[in-house]
């Protein structure tokens, strides 16, 4: 199956997790592919995923901070100067940040959260989608949470930034799609990949894997999500397979935020 024969897949925070499941994902669907990250080391390991099940494909890669306009210029530049084009943008990037109550949260650490996980995204969608505009067509998945459709406590600044996120998604999707465009969001849950893990650490980090396995006992499926299960959907929802998907969000959590 290659949906994506001859396509230009934008993706950012592909130098891990969920941004490197689909790299995979896309690679073996025909994608071409523009992987950005804050971590050189990170996407040198995602272009050796992508070869190692595609030796085909396409790749390339910029580092860049997704929260900094001039580097979100540079991305956006850097894939039109190899590719001519944008036909997909997975627009993932983000981070946790540290757990606490709302009333010890401090406002830096809002700030650095919000920074990367909202203005980052929003930043995305403002070069992207001028871009896709001018094509006259083009898809587009924004990462948001389970955090940005329920309350999940001890996170305010990934809370207020993943329920941002759902607006922006929303709000864009109705300006765009008479333009030929698409914009979809995923909602992830209990996904097990290293921001998961870190979250663990933080809840005890004397234990972990016994953190993790109590979190995952409320989940319908007693079970975390893998990244490839992620990648499954933000394929579809990136292909023709979707043409009248738009203005959604789509929780993959395996029924968790539907449970009292």
């Amino acid at each position: 199956m290659d949906r994506f024969a001859d396509r230009v897949v934008l993706i950012t925070g592909g130098g891990s997790g969920l941004g490197r499941a689909a790299a995979v994902r896309l690679a073996k669907e025909g994608a071409r592919l523009a992987l950005v990250d804050v971590s050189e080391q990170g996407l040198g390991a995602s272009v050796d995923a992508v070869k190692e099940a595609s030796p085909e494909a396409e790749v390339v890669t910029i580092v860049a901070d997704v929260s900094k306009e001039e580097d979100v210029d540079r991305y956006v530049a850097a894939t039109l100067e190899a590719f001519g084009r944008i036909d997909g943008f997975f627009n993932n990037a983000g981070i946790e940040g540290r757990q606490n109550l709302t009333e010890a949260f401090t406002a830096a650490e809002f700030d650095r959260v919000v920074a990367i996980n909202l203005r980052g995204v929003f930043l995305g969608l403002e070069k992207v989608l001028k871009v896709m505009r001018e094509q006259g067509s083009g898809m587009v998945v924004n990462t948001a949470s389970v955090g940005g459709i329920r309350g999940i406590g001890n996170q305010s600044g990934y809370a207020a930034a993943k329920h941002g996120v759902v607006g922006l998604t929303r709000n864009s999707a109705v300006e765009y799609g008479e333009y030929g465009i698409r914009i979809n969001a995923i909602a992830p849950g209990a996904i097990w990949t290293p921001m998961v893990e870190n979250s663990m650490k933080q809840l005890d980090p004397e234990n972990p894997r016994g953190a993790a396995e109590q979190f995952i006992q409320a989940n319908p499926t007693k079970r975390y999500g893998e990244a490839p299960e992620i990648a499954s959907v933000v394929a579809f929802l990136l292909s023709d397979d979707a043409s009248y998907v738009n203005a959604t969000v789509v929780p993959i959590d395996g029924g968790q935020s539907y449970k009292y």
